[in-house]
């Protein structure tokens, strides 16, 4: 058996599938939730499997970039006007900003994070992730009924 724990973000966020043939190739937003779920065989000297502010810190720039953004798949024709008059726009290269595809970015991006072993600095502290704190699956949330998710 195994401790698993969750942390959620929320943030709010655009996108454009190029690739959709239906209404989602225009410009549209959604409220998204983000749910990382962890895990470890044992607790922490605190009776933790990690500490929840680690987590926070570790993902708040990553996460902070698709905040208030526009995501956009960089070949799509539009995106050069586009990115000269809105400040916020993130791509995942060549591929639609879908919400799977912002799982497993998520996802990639803390498991590199956790692996490095670096200190994270946040609210005048420093934490840190044990190294063998597990990703078990990131899942984002789109609408009130649908969601996509990465992991294991």
């Amino acid at each position: 058996m195994r401790y698993r724990v969750c942390k959620s973000f929320e943030i709010e966020s655009g996108h454009m599938l190029l690739k959709h043939r239906g209404r989602c190739r225009f410009p549209h937003g959604h409220s998204r939730r983000i749910d990382v779920i962890l895990s470890r065989e044992e607790l922490d000297a605190n009776d933790m499997v990690c500490d929840f502010a680690a987590v926070k810190h570790a993902l708040a720039e990553h996460i902070d970039r698709l905040d208030h953004a526009m995501a956009m798949n960089q070949e799509d024709p539009r995106y050069g006007e586009i990115s000269q008059w809105c400040e916020r726009v993130v791509t995942f290269g060549p591929r639609d900003p879908t919400t799977e595809v912002m799982a497993r970015s998520i996802y990639d991006f803390l498991v590199t994070r956790i692996a490095s072993g670096k200190p994270i600095e946040g609210a005048g502290r420093t934490y840190s992730l044990p190294t063998d704190l597990v990703v078990e699956r990131v899942r984002v949330t789109e609408t009130p009924t649908s969601w996509a998710e990465y992991g294991r």
